[in-house]
């Protein structure tokens, strides 16, 4: 991985990925005690960053190998990312995905004009080797979801819009919070940042009881949760960190963040309260530890990003419905 890969994958995407912006909200400030600054990724095409990746990676496929399609494991992001950008090219698509995903990764996976395979990940069940036994049946290229080069390059030119946009407005030094899973988004992003904006640091966030990486990072070796499952920020829990991904991020990275599902879901409200976007639980960890674990933050400025938003409707629900206690006092709208 280099950030030329990274700036190649660019130029894939230009004309195809949105520039997202860069959003604030004095209400946002006032709880996180800071200047915060959200790049809402939830808006790039089918509602997350995945996007990104799967345009990379599957634009940098040779002819030969669109032709016979591509396969992809993923609870939801990756999947709506890979459907697209194989429909996009002419190429078929088959995905795995967990029986629990949200309802809605499903159904819009299956309308992006992908195959689905449900696989069952409480029962322990190897999504790796389902994926593997297809890919060589069918002769399909696979795509990771997170360890793989040209899907890290795809993720990592969000940082090279971060990086711009923050010399917008002005912020050369801040922490950069970044919703990690396996780590293609927080590696890639770290990757750019070291490149067109050293005085941001990258660090991860992750949901409690599924923080592989900031463990990872504490001990200087690649550690595995205990669950694979069961928790409301599905679109960010994986076993363990990348073998690519983590020796990125044990050079680049900050400390982890980790926030609890409450706190991500508190966060989903203030997002649409406050910024009227739509974030998911796992998409909103990284505006949740900015808001509610600012004692672990330094600098008069946060950058934070909402990595994916395609939430079921009851969740969101709950979601809202904790609004009112998530607005310090004095904050009312």
């Amino acid at each position: 991985m280099n950030i030329e890969m990274i700036r190649a994958a660019a130029e894939r995407l230009e004309g195809h990925a949105r520039r997202t912006p860069l959003l604030s909200s004095p209400f946002l400030d006032e709880i996180a005690g800071r200047r915060v600054w959200v790049k809402p990724e939830c808006l790039q095409h089918t509602g997350s960053f995945k996007f990104r990746g799967a345009w990379s990676a599957v634009s940098a496929l040779t002819e030969e190998a669109r032709a016979r399609g591509v396969i992809a494991y993923s609870s939801g992001n990756h999947a709506q990312g890979v459907a697209l950008a194989a429909a996009s090219h002419g190429a078929s698509a088959v995905i795995v995905m967990p029986r629990d995903a949200p309802q809605v990764k499903i159904e819009n996976t299956r309308a992006l004009g992908a195959e689905v395979v449900l696989y069952d990940r409480a029962a322990a069940e190897d999504r790796d080797a389902i994926g593997r036994e297809i890919a060589d049946a069918r002769g399909l290229t696979l795509i990771k979801p997170f360890d793989e080069p040209q899907v890290i390059a795809g993720q990592g030119t969000t940082g090279l819009e971060i990086a711009a946009q923050a010399a917008e407005v002005g912020v050369s030094k801040a922490d950069v919070i970044v919703c990690c899973g396996g780590g293609g988004f927080s590696s890639g992003i770290a990757l750019a940042l070291e490149a067109d904006a050293p005085g941001l640091r990258m660090r991860p966030a992750e949901p409690e009881g599924f923080d592989d990486v900031a463990r990872s990072l504490r001990s200087g070796k690649i550690e595995r949760n205990t669950r694979v499952s069961g928790s409301l920020c599905d679109a960010i829990i994986s076993p363990q960190p990348g073998d690519i991904t983590f020796p990125i991020l044990k050079r680049l990275a900050g400390p982890g963040l980790v926030v609890t599902e409450t706190e991500a879901l508190r966060a989903v409200a203030q997002a649409f309260n406050r910024l009227k976007v739509v974030a998911e639980p796992g998409g909103a960890v990284a505006l949740a530890a900015a808001l509610y674990h600012g004692d672990q933050i330094e600098g008069e400025d946060v950058i934070v990003t909402i990595s994916g938003g395609n939430v079921d409707a009851d969740v969101f629900q709950q979601a809202l419905s904790l609004g009112d206690e998530a607005v310090p006092q004095g904050d009312a709208a």
